[in-house]
């Protein structure tokens, strides 16, 4: 570590730490919940991952009192309360305070659809586009509505 010098692949000056990384290339998880069983490839992941079973919540926020499992669920948190708004949009400057990490769109995705009118929620019945999942799902509800469905736009599939 003092000298620099990196011996290991990945550019890792540490082995433990190649070991850990090469996991996400081999998708080796061995760690595994007792409760659920799902698995893990790094311990602290496990770790993190079983106060959802014990409802342990160690990160409570200094402002509000409410806590959280995660600690960077409680870093996105606390904007709520200083206003931060660290991702802003090239196109037009409009702030959010964070990047949703699940598998939907983050809000700065989303809003960024507004200016290339990319409409990301098609109907799979019609072939209608909907800016966001919201209209997609109201959308649907209208075909489940009506007694027959709407017809599909035109160079759309039937």
């Amino acid at each position: 570590i003092h000298t620099g010098e990196e011996p290991y692949a990945c550019r890792f000056r540490r082995s433990a730490h190649l070991v850990m990384h090469q996991r996400t290339h081999t998708g080796e998880r061995p760690y595994r919940c007792a409760h659920c069983g799902k698995r893990f490839s790094h311990s602290s992941h496990l770790h993190r991952h079983l106060r959802i079973h014990t409802g342990e919540r160690p990160y409570p926020c200094p402002d509000c009192g409410k806590s959280f499992g995660v600690k960077s669920t409680l870093v996105t948190h606390r904007r709520v309360h200083t206003a931060e708004r660290p991702y802003a949009c090239a196109d037009c400057g409009r702030a959010f305070s964070f990047i949703q990490s699940s598998n939907l769109s983050s809000n700065l995705s989303r809003h960024q659809r507004t200016h290339t009118g990319r409409r990301a929620w098609p109907c799979p019945e019609c072939g209608e586009s909907c800016l966001r999942r919201a209209g997609l799902v109201a959308h649907r509800r209208r075909h489940a509505e009506e007694e027959t469905p709407c017809a599909p736009q035109q160079g759309q599939p039937a």
